[in-house]
């Protein structure tokens, strides 16, 4: 079993393989955390200082319209890197909230540290250009092409086919919030499959 050190590491690696040097500058940036299932990590309407890593658990990115409803932008397991990436970068408040929806051990990545390193390490910076054209490039592209172009049915045909990995864990209002209809619209859509 990993350590969440170890685990980090060899996520990153998969984008891009880091020197020594490169990988004791991102470190530096780091520390582990333990989130209880329910805790918000990061809040909406507050001033980001990190992005995490997780190692163990599940959490998911959500926004809160005037009315109060939260609606499911994302889901993140194990190996992936919620934040508030936007809010981060413009040093706002956040638009976007991460909350835990399982108990999780996260890598705490303070930004302003990153920053920092990705501009004096070329590895990393190449491996956050290998991780942006992945995650916010290849895979949220088409994310947003199949929401706007096809109906409920399909998007959560392949919402199915994207998650395998994390359907057991998720329950059935926050699927139905990603897809952005009613828990009884999706109980109906599952009965028609």
């Amino acid at each position: 079993m990993q350590t969440p050190i170890e685990h980090l590491h060899s996520s990153l690696n998969k984008y891009h393989r880091l020197s020594d040097i490169g990988w004791q500058a991102y470190l530096a940036c780091c520390k582990v955390k333990r989130v209880n299932k329910g805790e918000v990590l990061y809040s909406v309407g507050s001033k980001p200082l990190s992005f995490s890593f997780i190692h163990k658990g599940l959490m998911r990115a959500y926004v809160i319209d005037e009315a109060g409803n939260e609606y499911n932008k994302n889901f993140f397991a194990e190996g992936r890197f919620p934040g508030c990436m936007s809010a981060l970068l413009n040093d706002e408040p956040s638009h976007l909230g991460v909350e835990a929806l399982e108990h999780c051990e996260v890598i705490e990545i303070n930004h302003h540290q990153f920053r920092q390193a990705l501009f004096e390490h070329n590895d990393l910076m190449r491996l956050h250009i290998c991780y942006l054209e992945r995650h916010w490039l290849l895979e949220k592209e088409p994310k947003e092409i199949s929401y706007l172009q096809f109906d409920a049915k399909a998007r959560y045909a392949k919402f199915l086919s994207d998650n395998k990995d994390i359907l057991s864990r998720l329950p059935q209002y926050h699927i139905a919030s990603y897809l952005g209809i009613t828990p009884t619209q999706l109980s109906r859509i599952k009965k028609s499959s």
